[in-house]
């Protein structure tokens, strides 16, 4: 199920929360009359601010989102997750389609963290469990990778994800959703995209 967190004491750094306000370009006052009610940023003699090294709540990411859904659409949820890898962390191996899929779930635990731990160690490669994963399956002898995404996360957003990093190694990629399978929309517990080249 979509906008609601699996665990308690889970935060997202401001980095990758500026996606929303990144996404909605020229309608930034948009984005803090949203993330500012769901708790997240602050307003300054500057106007709205979201701090790069500060953490925020997922519970109120997710609220964020969900308002998103309701008042703006999914097309704008799309959108915010083609803005992810421009402005979260991602592992510095990715070289092609593959290594890019494989990346999303390490660089999702990079980006989010548990109780004060981030949640994934590049150091150890030890990962916290607790918000989910970006599945990833390459399907023998075919251009396809299977990715099922079990997160809090709404199922547009995964798509822009997984969009714009297969789209950046393999231009002629697409992506869908799996509509044979359960989706988060719906009530399910995890989506299913496949991507094709």
């Amino acid at each position: 199920m979509q906008f609601i967190a699996f665990e308690s004491g889970i935060e997202v750094n401001g980095q990758t929360v500026y996606s929303i306000v990144d996404a909605l370009g020229s309608f930034k006052k948009l984005a803090h009359e949203i993330l500012l009610p769901s708790g997240i940023g602050n307003m300054t003699k500057n106007g709205y601010e979201i701090k790069m090294d500060e953490w925020y709540s997922q519970t109120s990411w997710l609220r964020a989102f969900e308002m998103i859904a309701k008042e703006i659409g999914e097309a704008t949820l799309k959108r915010i997750g083609t803005k992810i890898p421009e402005n979260a962390k991602f592992p510095p191996w990715v070289k092609d389609i593959d290594s890019a899929i494989k990346s999303i779930d390490i660089a999702y635990h990079m980006n989010h963290r548990k109780n004060g731990t981030i949640m994934f160690d590049p150091d150890t490669g030890k990962m916290l469990e607790g918000i989910g994963h970006y599945g990833y399956e390459r399907i023998e002898n075919e251009n396809m990778i299977i990715s099922k995404c079990k997160n809090p996360y709404p199922d547009s957003f995964d798509l822009g994800i997984i969009t714009a990093m297969a789209k950046r190694f393999e231009l002629k990629a697409n992506i869908y959703h799996d509509d044979s399978k359960e989706c988060r929309k719906n009530g399910g517990e995890s989506c299913t995209y496949i991507i094709t080249w």
